[in-house]
């Protein structure tokens, strides 16, 4: 199909050669462009917007043919949210929350620490009455629940919202993940050694803390000086080093004490060199090494992230750093908790954890949760992110029991015991907890029914859309001869588009002035058969019904006037101006011009199509038959009586002979006759012009208002001779009294604002251009009060420069 401005052209190309009171109704039919053929499917990229037959692409394409039920609606199936067979259950992200999410899933796997939490004595959930929803309010309620679904919930993942606030994190911003596990397990350790079970009351000492001392001997007479501690974490510095040994090895090697850092011993009783270690002393049943890899860097003040890889192994021997005791100390990998990213303030976190029950290895990754194929930890994917040229250095090969990473933030092992029983790895939820559970997967497997509805119906309303579409859409084409109507494409877009809701079908924007469709408003309609826009006016309601006789003569009419007048306008230019220099003949009658109108009338012509062909456009500022204000005054042509015409831009053909009342203006040399052949051609442009013939009189008000305005300005210049001689001095400012020095022989001396004196100057010098000052206007000088604003020392030190002296 043609381009839009190509049927736009052609649509209007017969009024260059047709006159306004010769057009017929296929002219009009012409400019609405009703007989431009119909596209057909496969020929359009996209609809054809200048055609209004073409009724391809406007959405038509997603119902013809088979349609998969999956396209009817945009709910995904429910049971995607349910939690497949012996799978674990994931967390919600709130944003910037994966850092808690590892830890929680690996406090969640320390099956003592789950089974002791259990125990927590929950008077609350305990008596909770199940027909309202349970709302934890302590850090170990929500954990004890959080738990418990985690445990035996039917969702795939759960969120953890609640416990993130009444934490008080900030969902949006990502924290110190180390700080954050040493703070949690503070608060949970305050919190259950309140309880009266004392196993619950040491379970996190038991579980995590470990103890050491700082133990400085001096160098002179030996004595050592101990200094325990307790910790819930090894912090290990990774700098400079290839294996977890190696950091432990660091960690607790001695120091030197000297110089300005020397040790003062009590038994010398002063400062001497001396040596401080760390020596372990007992080690919890889970060993948490913290491997720091956000340090700070002094040049750019900053943290930075250590990207150094790390070896550490599955089983580890702690034996070799205790103190004193031969017992075996050997420790197990349950959990590494890796950081994806280049920087110590962004990135995600994620935990790889090995299953107590299976000894297989899961990665937990917030909702997504994957088994590892086999029983082996895999790592390498976790390094397979986008970092910097300077950090992607080489992996080095890890030996057999070993594995290496430059992501893992933090190591997790679990002290081993000669026999496990399966007691210990089973870990039942308590019957009043498990209501809980069973509450809430209650009310998931009502939303899942829920969602099954709603995705039934929305199956159901599109099998009934799609047969109602290819029922409807084979009626729209018109065929020749037969009755047709006119809706809006936009509508029809909506209508095949099923996301979006469809309201009753309204025209009434494509309206003219006359009622009708407008011809400008033709791209944005479509014609279909009267019998489809019968059947969808009855489903879907509208207003304003546009049939065959929608089409405007009118409008169409007046187009193709300025149309023609348009391509006129330089042959009549031409001839009228030849036509004026022609001198009426004795017997012919003249019509008065404006001279300046003559001059400029062809670019006034101009800008009058032009405004005319723009009234001819669609407007939906204006309502139907109305007229702006602004095109109502430059038709009307006439001026207020207090409105100065002096400068201003004639707007409107032959204005400038008009007078303030709207009669013929007096002055004779602003106009002039031409004959009534000139006058017919600049009508055709200028229909509303005003016409004065050659017989009109002159405006009788304007002759009255010079007759009286030449008799004021006699009397005025009169009256200004006689003022000046009395006053010459003040008019000349010459001689004038001052305050500094007083005139000799004068008691009393007048004021008077310095306006006064300037007004009577102005009309002293021009008599006739204004009125006499008949008021003198003292009251500028007064106070609210009715008294004299200034004192005479204030007027000598120059208060008042506004005043005069008399």
């Amino acid at each position: 199909m043609a381009p839009r401005l190509q049927l736009e052209k052609a649509a209007w190309k017969w009024a260059e050669t047709v006159k306004p009171e010769d057009i017929t109704h296929e002219h009009i039919e012409l400019a609405y462009r009703i007989a431009v053929p119909a596209c057909k499917r496969g020929t359009c990229r996209r609809n054809c917007k200048g055609n209004p037959n073409c009724l391809v692409g406007i959405g038509e394409q997603s119902w013809l043919g088979e349609i998969d039920e999956n396209a009817f609606h945009s709910i995904d199936d429910p049971n995607s949210e349910r939690r497949d067979k012996n799978t674990f259950v994931g967390l919600t992200n709130l944003g910037a929350t994966c850092y808690v999410n590892t830890f929680l899933q690996v406090w969640f796997h320390n099956l003592e620490l789950r089974r002791a939490l259990y125990l927590f004595q929950n008077s609350r959930a305990e008596g909770h009455n199940t027909d309202s929803d349970y709302e934890p309010r302590t850090i170990c309620e929500h954990l004890q629940y959080l738990f418990a679904l985690l445990q035996n919930s039917n969702r795939r993942y759960i969120d953890p919202s609640e416990l993130v606030k009444a934490l008080g994190l900030d969902t949006g911003q990502q924290q110190d993940a180390q700080e954050f596990s040493k703070l949690f397990l503070s608060l949970l350790e305050d919190t259950l050694s309140k309880q009266k079970d004392p196993n619950l009351q040491n379970v996190i000492q038991q579980q995590f803390c470990g103890q050491f001392s700082y133990v400085t001997v001096c160098n002179k007479c030996g004595r050592e000086s101990p200094l325990p501690s307790r910790f819930y974490e090894l912090e290990l510095n990774i700098q400079g080093h290839k294996n977890l040994t190696e950091c432990v090895t660091e960690f607790l090697k001695e120091e030197k004490l000297e110089g300005d850092n020397r040790y003062y011993c009590e038994s010398c009783q002063s400062k001497q060199n001396a040596t401080r270690r760390i020596k372990l002393q007992s080690l919890p049943r889970t060993l948490n090494f913290q491997l720091m890899r956000f340090v700070f860097d002094r040049q750019s003040g900053h943290k930075k992230k250590l990207n150094t890889f790390i070896s550490f192994p599955e089983v580890l021997d702690m034996g070799p750093f205790l103190e004193g005791k031969e017992e075996v100390c050997t420790y197990e990998l349950s959990a590494v908790l890796i950081h994806r990213g280049v920087s110590a303030y962004s990135g995600h976190y994620i935990a790889h954890v090995r299953d107590a029950h299976t000894n297989d290895w899961y990665k937990f990754n917030d909702e997504e949760i994957e088994k590892m194929e086999g029983k082996k930890l895999q790592l390498g994917i976790e390094e397979d992110i986008a970092e910097t040229a300077k950090s992607q250095t080489r992996k080095p090969k890890c030996s057999k029991g070993y594995h290496c990473s430059r992501n893992a933030y933090m190591l997790v092992y679990k002290r081993q015991t000669e026999e496990i029983e399966q007691t210990e790895t089973n870990v039942e939820v308590p019957a009043f907890l498990q209501k809980l559970v069973d509450q809430d997967n209650k009310k998931f497997e009502e939303w899942c029914n829920e969602m099954a509805d709603m995705r039934k119906q929305s199956v159901d309303k599109g099998k009934a859309k799609h047969e109602e579409v290819k029922e409807l859409y084979e009626l729209l084409p018109t065929e020749d001869g037969l009755s047709y109507e006119f809706v809006p494409l936009e509508w029809l877009k909506k209508w095949l588009d099923d996301s979006t809701s469809i309201k009753e079908i309204d025209n009434s924007q494509f309206l003219c002035s006359h009622g009708k469709l407008h011809p400008d408003k033709i791209g944005e309609v479509k014609r279909i058969s009267s019998k489809a826009a019968d059947l969808l006016f009855s489903r879907y309601g509208g207003v304003s019904r546009l049939g065959q006789s929608s089409l405007c003569r009118d409008c169409v009419t007046q187009r193709c006037r300025v149309i023609r007048l348009k391509n006129q306008l330089n042959e009549d230019y031409r001839e009228v101006m030849n036509l004026v220099k022609t001198s009426l003949k004795s017997d012919e009658s003249g019509f008065w011009i404006g001279k300046a109108s003559l001059r400029s009338w062809r670019q006034l012509a101009l800008d009058q199509l032009e405004e005319d062909e723009e009234e001819t456009k669609h407007n939906n500022s204006k309502v139907n038959g109305e007229k702006s204000s602004s095109a109502g005054a430059k038709a009307d042509g006439v001026k207020g009586d207090n409105e100065d015409r002096d400068g201003e831009e004639m707007k409107n053909f032959n204005e400038d002979i008009l007078c303030y009342h709207g009669g013929l203006n007096i002055l004779e040399n602003d106009r002039r006759l031409v004959s009534a052949e000139v006058w017919n051609k600049l009508r055709m442009y200028f229909p509303k012009a005003p016409e004065f013939t050659q017989n009109n009189e002159a405006c009788q008000q304007c002759m009255r208002l010079e007759r009286e305005g030449k008799e004021n300005e006699a009397l005025n210049r009169m009256m200004a001779n006689e003022q000046k001689s009395s006053l010459l001095n003040l008019f000349q400012e010459k001689n004038r009294p001052t305050l500094q020095k007083w005139p000799q022989e004068t008691e009393v001396l007048y004021v008077v604002p310095h306006y006064f004196v300037d007004e009577w100057r102005k009309f002293i010098r021009r008599p006739a251009k204004g009125n006499p000052v008949s008021n003198v206007g003292n009251s500028l000088l007064l106070c609210p009060h009715g008294g004299f604003m200034f004192t005479y020392d204030s007027m000598l030190q120059g208060d008042a420069q506004h005043t005069s002296l008399a």
